[in-house]
């Protein structure tokens, strides 16, 4: 997936639940309740997982459960949601080229171990 050119600077992840999926077909911010930080070598081996995730086809559907918002020291620096069903994504960021705004992804072992990763922040 390509990342914007931000995720460099970026030291720690919200992980965060989407409770409303259906609102971010058209929504301007990623929505939904934070079940985790990651820092440091956390953080970068997340970014790291997305940024091998390969494209694929979207199969439409867009109803994201997870994403996540990224931080440098003092801002945030963009938010991604992400569908594990139709294998899209959407990031927000400031000056993010319309192009990389909505992304596909194939399921493979990064995808699995990032959504592993995601259901390990909720609550038994």
């Amino acid at each position: 997936m390509l990342l914007p050119l931000t995720h460099g600077n970026c030291h720690v992840i919200e992980v965060v639940r989407i409770t409303d999926p259906a609102r971010h077909l058209s929504s301007e911010n990623l929505a939904g309740d934070t079940v985790a930080i990651w820092e440091g070598h956390q953080a970068e081996q997340a970014l790291s997982l997305i940024a091998d995730l390969p494209a694929s086809e979207l199969y439409r559907c867009f109803l994201p459960r997870w994403g996540i918002r990224a931080h440098d020291s003092t801002d945030q620096l963009f938010e991604i949601a992400f569908c594990f069903r139709c294998h899209g994504a959407r990031i927000w960021g400031p000056d993010l080229p319309v192009e990389q705004q909505a992304q596909t992804f194939d399921a493979k072992p990064s995808a699995l171990e990032l959504l592993r990763r995601f259901r390990s922040c909720q609550p038994a």
